[in-house]
C-alpha cells in the first residue's frame, strides 16, 4: 500500500495517480441524477435535435446544458 506522502508527491509532480484508487463507490457529492419524465410538443423535440446535432451533442446533454444555464441566470439574478 502507498503512503499518501508518495501519492501526493506522484499528483504534485502531475503523474496520473488513477490507478492507486479504489473508485469502485466514488461519488460527487452534489451530483446524484434523479430521473423526471417531461412531455415536449413533437416541434420541440425536432428543435431541439436540430440543435443537438449542430453542437454535437445528445438531445439530453442540450437540455441539460439549457436548464442548467437558465437556472444558473435565475440564480444569479436572484441574488443580485
Amino acid at each position: 500500500m502507498m503512503k499518501a506522502e508518495e501519492l501526493d508527491r506522484l499528483f504534485d509532480e502531475g503523474e496520473d495517480i488513477t490507478e492507486h484508487l479504489d473508485l469502485t463507490n466514488a461519488s460527487r457529492p452534489g451530483r446524484q441524477s434523479k430521473r423526471v419524465n417531461v412531455d415536449f410538443p413533437a416541434w420541440m423535440v425536432e428543435s431541439l435535435d436540430r440543435e443537438a446535432r449542430r453542437l454535437g451533442v445528445t438531445r439530453q446533454s442540450i437540455i441539460k446544458i439549457w436548464i442548467a444555464e437558465r437556472l444558473r441566470s435565475s440564480i444569479g439574478s436572484a441574488q443580485s
